[in-house]
């Protein structure tokens, strides 16, 4: 039996554990191949790269400089609006990098961790500092070499050998749902998502679009909410700031 058309069917804790078990199993070869996959990307060869010039909080500032005292380095690539308000930033980059403000754990395995954003750094550091985040930020406007003059809501891997700079793996579209907590958390439960392209049964609750974290009517998504962003006007005109 259901409690409604719009939730699973209710059964005993047994018979529970017995569909959550046959599901556990599948889960666990997801793991093992998710693993193998790592290990084929352990294995791909690299290609080097120059040590661009990007800018941040104390100027010029070479891509080596970034890797700090490790080895590795990712750097997340920020998709800016420039010349736009802080409302009108890239929502998909606003919820990628949100869930990465302390990279500590990178930092102690040896992995330095940054952002480079494609507008001017004065633009830039403007929106870093209103959003409070801690991890570095850098400036790419104006790189014309192919690894950040384009192709921005992408994550990058690079290795240093030296004085030389090698790009290990990039990824881009969903597989920068690594760091976007939220979608992975969401996927654990009943509902899941909510979002049109998923498969659910017939009932389940979805959103009217895919990327329910963009603007509807003007209006910013979760995090930018807050006092200071724009002004909402309501239905009868009247401004309320959020």
């Amino acid at each position: 039996m259901s409690i409604n058309t719009n939730t699973p069917p209710v059964v005993d804790r047994g018979a529970w554990l017995k569909e959550r078990k046959a599901l556990l199993a599948r889960e666990k070869a997801h793991t093992r191949e998710g693993d193998a996959i790592s290990a084929a990307r352990r294995r791909l060869p690299m290609t080097e790269v120059e040590s661009v010039e990007l800018i941040g909080p104390n100027g010029a500032t070479s891509l080596l400089d970034l890797f700090q005292d490790h080895d590795e380095l990712i750097v997340y690539k920020h998709m800016f609006h420039t010349g736009q308000p802080f409302e009108s930033q890239c929502e998909g980059c606003t919820l990628s990098i949100w869930h990465t403000h302390d990279a500590a754990y990178l930092d102690a395995r040896g992995v330095a961790f940054a952002v480079v954003a494609e507008g001017p750094w004065d633009e830039v550091a403007q929106f870093v500092d209103f959003m409070g985040y801690t991890v570095p930020w850098y400036s790419a406007y104006g790189v014309e070499d192919p690894v950040f003059a384009d192709g921005y809501g992408t994550l990058l891997c690079f290795l240093r050998v030296g004085d030389r700079v090698f790009l290990t793996n990039e990824v881009t579209d969903r597989g920068v749902e690594a760091i976007m907590v939220p979608l992975k958390l969401m996927d654990l439960t009943v509902y899941g998502r909510k979002e049109p392209w998923e498969d659910s049964p017939e009932g389940w609750p979805k959103a009217p679009q895919a990327y329910w974290f963009w603007r509807k009517d003007g209006r910013p998504v979760p995090q930018w909410e807050r006092p200071g962003v724009t002004p909402v006007i309501g239905q009868d005109g009247d401004h309320s700031d959020h």
